[in-house]
């Protein structure tokens, strides 16, 4: 201070007071500075952590999206949600934001301890001995523990998720059931679990702070015993043991901070293992731009197809050959499980053939063009889906509300014989909100919406599959009276087990234990009694009758 103040008199600064109010407004400058300086660096902190929470989520859920369709069969959609929304969550709160604030006390104690070498070498190390053993000593006694806790976390995460997809996507079996107890004991559990890990976790963090003050207070007189002997009176120990009462009430924070660093990072690497297997594992390829449009004009063939899938080692599809005309309208029956809707997951593009190859006018359909032939398909599944919107954006499905072809949503309503359902009985008609997965409609209200929708886009292929199953006979004709008058239009492919469904197509496939057991018009073939119950009860008993 002595040399400052000789050195401002060459400034004006002549006299103590001067100098004191120079200081001052130093002083408070440098404090706001220094504030300042410590809030930007949070703020950019926040930013970078939640930036990389939204990259991790992000490349996790796009490389989901683009998996193959035979790795969804593979995976829990629990787990794969648990892992977007939660374990990057836990990995970024316990991971990166630990790991950014661990480097910048690192480099405050490593400053500190700096300073008090420059002023008193012996005592520094001393001092920085004694914290880095005890800290040291402390990690390595719960560093297991850390780590069985955090295994136990990520099993129990996984088991709260699955739970609790499970209870709520079957609501109403639960109620029915009487299962509330059950599955709120059942989810009490992981969630448990979980909620005691992460206590000890941040528990353990913050233990050695108070081992450490006790160490500190003790310190303090060791070190005054220590300047005391050193300096020869109390007086001239005073600037040194001032400068380390300032290091310590930095230093003990810092240190303590670094030892929590560590402990969450301890406890986050399981978390941390399992979302970097994730990404690893994913193929996260680019999304594919077809190179052409495809326009079906003469035949779709399937050649010799054999498939089965990965968890089993019966053949779902054996040597399957045949021939889909354009325009026509065409069927596959069969009894549950013969292969029937694996047979269109060919023809979709979705599941790819160990053996044999999908044509479309000559054409294979491979990784090149499967984009380009999906796009001309439109698909109604056995269990449809509705997002929690409008009757409108679910007809649309994928499309910017903005972009909504009303006029194509009337007309795709209309053939699925659902329009004056929507018009006259639905509150906001097209802007009904149909709830989570469509509760608000009954199960033929939703079949008929996933009937619009695949036929939204004006598509040269449908296939439904199954896609009438819940509708009563009356809707039912209405409905494929409607599709059958689209047989100019468009390729149809069904699987039914209905007689009116059937008997209007063009050819007929039997299926049976991945076999194609024979083809032909209704009239032509001679179908099993028991084949035929199955096609329709109320067909047999008329027969019986």
């Amino acid at each position: 201070l002595n040399y400052i103040f000789q050195f401002s008199n060459k400034f004006g600064v002549e006299t103590n007071r001067d100098f004191f109010f120079v200081l001052g407004i130093l002083s408070f400058t440098l404090l706001v500075f220094s504030l300042t300086f410590k809030a930007i660096t949070i703020y950019l902190q926040l930013r970078f952590t939640s930036m990389c929470e939204y990259n991790i989520a992000k490349k996790l859920f796009e490389g989901y999206l683009r998996q193959p369709y035979p790795w969804f069969l593979n995976r829990n959609s629990a787990h794969i949600g648990k892992s977007i929304l939660s374990e990057v969550k836990i990995v970024i709160s316990n991971g990166i934001g630990p790991m950014l604030n661990l480097i910048a006390q690192i480099i405050v104690t490593l400053a500190l301890v700096a300073l008090l070498i420059v002023a008193d070498p012996k005592l520094a190390l001393i001092v920085s001995f004694t914290l880095i053993v005890a800290y040291f000593l402390i990690y390595k006694f719960v560093r297991g523990f850390l780590n069985r806790i955090g295994k136990e976390s990520l099993n129990a995460n996984k088991s709260r998720f699955t739970i609790l997809n499970e209870a709520f996507g079957a609501a109403k079996e639960i109620k029915v059931s009487g299962l509330e107890s059950i599955y709120a004991e059942r989810f009490s559990k992981p969630a448990k679990t979980f909620a005691w890990n992460s206590a000890s976790s941040s528990a353990i963090s913050q233990i050695p702070r108070f081992l450490l003050e006790a160490i500190g207070f003790g310190g303090i007189l060791l070190t005054i015993l220590y300047l005391i002997s050193q300096k020869g009176n109390f007086t001239s120990a005073v600037p040194i043991l001032a400068l380390y009462a300032l290091a310590a009430y930095r230093l003990m924070p810092a240190m303590q901070q670094i030892f929590g660093a560590i402990s969450q990072l301890r406890f986050v690497g399981p978390a941390l293992d399992y979302l970097y297997n994730e990404m690893r594992s994913i193929q996260t390829t680019k999304t594919k731009n077809p190179q052409s449009e495809f326009n079906l004009k003469n035949v779709i063939n399937l050649k010799n197809i054999n498939f089965n899938y990965s968890n089993t080692s019966k053949s779902a599809l054996k040597n399957i050959n045949l021939s889909i005309p354009a325009f026509s309208t065409v069927a596959f029956i069969g009894p549950t499980g013969s292969g029937k809707t694996t047979t269109v997951d060919i023809i979709l593009g979705l599941l790819k053939a160990q053996k044999g190859v999908l044509e479309v006018d000559n054409q294979p359909i491979n990784d090149n063009n499967d984009l380009a032939w999906q796009k001309i398909i439109g698909y109604v599944p056995q269990n449809i889906f509705l997002s929690d919107d409008t009757v409108e954006a679910n007809i649309a499905f994928g499309t910017n509300s903005k972009n909504i072809d009303k006029n194509a949503v009337h007309y795709a309503a209309k053939i699925a014989n659902i329009h004056d359902f929507i018009i006259n009985d639905l509150p906001s008609q097209y802007q009904t909100t149909v709830g989570e997965r469509g509760i608000r409609l009954s199960g033929g209200q939703r079949q008929r919406i996933g009937i619009a929708r695949a036929l939204y886009n004006n598509p040269q292929i449908l296939i439904m599959d199954e896609a009438t199953s819940a509708l009563d006979n009356i809707t039912e004709k209405a409905v494929m009276d409607s599709i059958h008058k689209l047989k100019k239009k468009m390729t149809i492919i069904l699987i039914a087990h209905r007689l009116s469904t059937i008997k209007e197509c063009d050819n007929i496939f039997v299926i049976e234990k991945g076999e194609l057991k024979k083809q032909g018009k209704f009239d032509e073939l001679n179908l099993r009694e028991e084949y035929l119950i199955e096609l329709n009860n109320d067909f047999n008993q008329k027969k019986i009758d």
